[in-house]
C-alpha cells in the first residue's frame, strides 16, 4: 500500500467515525433518541417500544456510515470519479432515506 491510500483511509475514518458513534450511542441508549438537530426527543411514555425505536435509529446511522466506507472501497475497483459520484449519491439519497425511515418509525412507535 502506498502512503496516499493509507492517509486517505485515515482521513475517511476520522471524518466518518462521528456517524458510527452516533449510531452506537443511539443503539445503546436507555432514553428515547432524537433525530433532528435541536429537536426535543419524544417523551419516554409516548414511545410504545423504546428499545426497538432506538435500535432502528442506531442501525440506520451505522448503515449510513458504512455506505461511505463502501464508496471508498469502490474507489479502488472503479476509480476516484466513480467513488466520488457514489459518495455524493450516498450523502444525498442517504439523508432522504433516513428522514423517511425516521418519519415511518415515529409514526409506528410514538403515540401522543
Amino acid at each position: 500500500m502506498n502512503a496516499e491510500i493509507i492517509i486517505s483511509f485515515i482521513i475517511l475514518i476520522l471524518c466518518i467515525s462521528p456517524v458510527f458513534v452516533i449510531g452506537i450511542v443511539q443503539y445503546r441508549s436507555k432514553r428515547v433518541v432524537g433525530f433532528w438537530s435541536g429537536e426535543e426527543p419524544p417523551k419516554n411514555e409516548w414511545v410504545t417500544d423504546m428499545k426497538a425505536y432506538n435500535h432502528r435509529h442506531g442501525i440506520m446511522w451505522i448503515l449510513y456510515g458504512t455506505g461511505f466506507v463502501v464508496c471508498y472501497m469502490f474507489g479502488f475497483l472503479w476509480g476516484a470519479i466513480v467513488a466520488a459520484v457514489l459518495c455524493a449519491a450516498e450523502c444525498i439519497a442517504g439523508i432522504f432515506i433516513m428522514v423517511i425511515c425516521h418519519k415511518k418509525w415515529y409514526g409506528i412507535y410514538v403515540k401522543k
